[in-house]
């Protein structure tokens, strides 16, 4: 389900791009350190952007330094790492586990259930670091579950569990920044819901699997199309009006590259899959 928050890389100046690989790439190591190659696997741009947005509003010690690793066993890699590395791993790790769960539960994916055990403790240490966040994630996607097996068609419904398990990642502590980094957090997320559930239309349907938006397609096909585009333009509104709402200079323009630019990536490409379909 991740994947979709990434920059454009074609519309990043080179230092802008080298600044964000640094802080993807010290993420990258501190999954490893934190929890070995079996957690550097679970290694995400979202949770980089989660990195980069909480750096850029808290302005922690960020500490530069380089690395090689066995994607780039050659060349060095500049990394930029600090405390929300260490966060953000372990949301990592929490939402994996769950993932793999549910994937086995739902469709009986032995590479799932193999995956699970091999997160099993890599999750308890995520865990006992925050048990409240890795209770309520749990129960979300539970409820995410039991929408699935009901076919609940209402597209609020489930995009916005997944919203608020996006909402509880993004919100670090309480404070006065809570507010909006829970409404960035919950319109992304139903974003990333949404999206993946849209990629997935085709590969749904012949599979029988459950899909809201194919729900949506067989209530109003005619329309379907333009109102499923006006739907993610209203989720990347509203987090991107809740983002303008924070203190952020530092990287800025790189944020604002994926709010406005690169969240579009996957989208556009399928519509130009379509698109030669057609043709």
């Amino acid at each position: 389900m991740f994947g979709y928050i990434i920059v454009n890389k074609q519309e990043l100046k080179f230092r802008e791009f080298d600044c964000y690989r640094s802080y993807y790439c010290g993420l990258c190591q501190c999954l490893k350190e934190r929890y070995g190659r079996r957690g550097q696997l679970t290694l995400t741009y979202d949770m980089t952007f989660v990195v980069l947005l909480l750096t850029a509003l808290y302005e922690p010690e960020t500490l530069e330094g380089s690395c090689k690793c066995v994607a780039h066993p050659f060349e060095a890699h500049p990394t930029r790492r600090n405390p929300f590395d260490e966060y953000a791993a372990d949301m990592n790790i929490l939402f994996s586990y769950y993932k793999c769960l549910d994937d086995w539960t739902d469709e009986r994916k032995l590479k799932a259930r193999l995956a699970a055990g091999a997160l099993a403790g890599k999750y308890r240490r995520a865990a006992q670091a925050y048990p409240e966040k890795a209770e309520k994630i749990y129960t979300l996607l539970e409820r995410i579950h039991l929408y699935e097996k009901t076919q609940e068609a209402n597209v609020d419904l489930a995009s916005g569990c997944f919203g608020e398990i996006m909402a509880e990642i993004f919100a670090w502590r309480r404070d006065e920044w809570e507010e909006q980094l829970k409404r960035m957090g919950f319109f992304l997320g139903k974003f990333i819901y949404l999206m993946d559930a849209y990629e997935d239309m085709d590969k749904d349907e012949k599979s029988g699997s459950y899909n809201v938006l194919l729900l949506w397609k067989k209530r109003q096909p005619d329309s379907f199309e333009k109102d499923a585009f006006s739907l993610l333009q209203m989720m990347v509104a509203e987090c991107s009006r809740a983002f303008e709402k924070l203190p952020i200079i530092e990287n800025a323009e790189i944020l604002r590259n994926i709010l406005y630019s690169g969240v579009w990536c996957r989208y556009e490409m399928l519509q130009r899959k379509k698109e030669q379909k057609n043709a």
